[in-house]
């Protein structure tokens, strides 16, 4: 199985790690975080399958995570409550996200993406 690169590609980040996993000669296909967001169901299961907090799957930086005041909602929120609010806008979601068989990372850290490459 390819790896799966979920990103916004105007952001400098999905940018830079885009280049970085060309320069690895990674295969991979994209998907485009606005225009092929998330469902529910999908946000769950990458949250079990990375054993990350799933704090760490929100674009805490981004301008609709503000506008919306989430920094005070999520402790409040169930899991279930957090899945179906992420599922709603790409632009929430962090990213990018790297999905392989060995695991996913939201994000880019080259030490985190070469652990599951």
């Amino acid at each position: 199985m390819e790896a799966i690169f979920v990103c916004y590609p105007k952001c400098s980040t999905c940018q830079k790690a885009q280049k970085w996993l060309d320069a690895k000669g990674v295969e991979y296909r994209i998907r485009h975080i606005v225009e092929d967001h998330p469902n529910k169901e999908e946000i769950e299961a990458w949250h079990k399958a990375s054993g990350l907090p799933l704090k760490r799957f929100f674009n805490t930086s981004g301008m609709n995570y503000r506008a919306l005041g989430l920094k005070d909602q999520l402790p409040k929120m169930t899991e279930e409550e957090q899945y179906a609010i992420l599922s709603t806008d790409g632009m929430l979601v962090k990213r990018p996200i790297l999905i392989t068989q060995k695991g996913i990372v939201p994000g880019f850290k080259e030490k985190d993406w070469e652990n599951i490459l």
